[in-house]
């Protein structure tokens, strides 16, 4: 199967950025393109998360649940993007097309991959091992890692969003992350003029 943008990770920066790139399908530059995300996210810390301090979210609201309900918004909202539930990703390589991904069930080529996974140890996925280096915002006792990136862009068409691209474990800038990732690839569909997406009433 081939994507333009495929998104590795089900946890809050990768279901932003597939929420973003989603919304924006009724413009012209986005509405051909071919979205994806692999949700298998078994590590997520959301897991074991309760938010009282996220605006917009009630107050004792549970990680777990917003990973079950967020993909419910994907598929309601935006089913155009694909979910590929129950695989784990055990390469990435550079393909003529733009990128190879393998997982433990299909092979997909992807023009834009964006990796949206924890930043825990161990990292497994062939191809990105000369890209890990320590996590330059968490606690160094953790000894967490990071994938090396300039604004979350690793190299042409690899991206990486969230706390494996060194951002910090925290709900709102993870899903900044995701965000900021979602509306550099629009800018780049959209011929490299800056854009952003917003629904309106």
């Amino acid at each position: 199967m081939k994507f333009d943008a495929l998104i590795i990770g089900g946890g809050v920066s990768g279901m932003q950025c597939a929420l973003v790139l989603g919304s924006a399908k009724n413009k012209p530059f986005a509405k051909p393109k071919n979205i994806g995300i692999i949700t298998h996210q078994r590590a997520s810390h959301l897991q074991d998360a309760l938010f009282n301090n996220v605006l917009g979210l009630p107050p004792k609201t549970l990680g777990k649940d917003i990973l079950i309900e967020g993909k419910k918004q994907l598929s309601s909202l935006y089913p155009h993007v694909k979910q590929i539930k129950n695989e784990k990703v055990v390469s990435i390589l550079e393909d003529v097309n733009g990128y190879q991904i393998i997982s433990n069930n299909n092979t997909y080529i992807s023009k834009i991959v964006i990796i949206a996974l924890n930043y825990s140890k161990p990292f497994t996925i062939i191809g990105l091992d000369d890209l890990i280096e320590p996590h330059q915002r968490a606690n160094p006792t953790k000894d967490r890692i990071q994938l090396k990136n300039n604004n979350h862009l690793i190299r042409e068409g690899l991206y990486c969003c969230g706390t494996i691209a060194g951002w910090r474990s925290q709900f709102a800038i993870a899903a900044g992350s995701g965000a900021s990732v979602a509306t550099d690839i629009l800018t780049l569909w959209n011929n490299k003029r800056p854009t952003k997406v917003h629904d309106k009433v």
